[in-house]
């Protein structure tokens, strides 16, 4: 299936299950970029895609999905990379930095894996190191209202999810070679997340709600 078909449909069936509101995606310039988002529910994907106007996608997606009838369709039109989420997938990895060299827009979730808490978890640092391997800006994004067990409910009772998708504010992450490297990355994932973690009421924020970095992004 085409990608302008399959969004298409996207669109049409997320209009129809949920009231989306979508916040500051004027800020999503074109050229090489990375979109990193927190990580709800099996909705995710499809809004994203609902609420972006780009076809250059980068994604990598989890194998158990590739037959599923609406991820594994979703994959297949942005040509996804199957990752291997129980082992280290150095493949994939490989297969990720050569697409982005070509360019395009990287779609990720830091976090790795859906939130079994509804709120966020600690983010593994692969998001970061990509980044700053690649040169790719971040712009941070917060999905509220995609949880499973919301959507669900709604889903039975015939009522519309609201889902809001808040786009945060572009930045860059460098990373030195050699020594400090690794401390390197483990704070630019924390950036990442906490500039997610800004656009989040609290009861999100999980892992990253008493991070001083949170307090002095919603001032700003």
């Amino acid at each position: 299936m085409k990608f302008k078909t399959l969004r298409s449909i996207v669109r049409f069936i997320m209009n129809i299950i949920a009231d989306v509101e979508v916040v500051g995606l004027e800020k999503l310039p074109q050229g090489n970029l990375m979109l990193a988002s927190n990580h709800l529910g099996r909705l995710d994907t499809a809004v994203l895609l609902y609420a972006v106007d780009r076809e250059d996608i980068i994604m990598a997606v989890a194998e158990k999905y590739k037959d599923h009838p609406l991820f594994g369709a979703i994959g297949r039109a942005v040509d996804a990379i199957w990752l291997n989420r129980f082992e280290a997938d150095f493949g994939a990895l490989r297969e990720i930095l050569a697409r982005m060299q070509k360019g395009g827009l990287m779609v990720i979730a830091p976090e790795g894996t859906r939130s079994k808490t509804e709120a966020l978890q600690k983010a593994k640092m692969g998001a970061a190191f990509l980044a700053g391997k690649s040169g790719y800006p971040v712009l941070p994004v917060a999905l509220t209202g995609t949880e499973d067990r919301g959507v669900l409910e709604n889903l039975k009772k015939f009522r519309r999810s609201k889902i809001k998708v808040v786009t945060g504010n572009l930045f860059t992450v460098d990373l030195p070679k050699g020594r400090g490297r690794e401390e390197a990355m483990q704070n630019a994932t924390d950036e990442i997340m906490c500039q997610i973690a800004a656009n989040l009421p609290e009861k999100y924020r999980g892992f990253y709600k008493d991070y001083p970095r949170v307090r002095e992004l919603e001032q700003n």
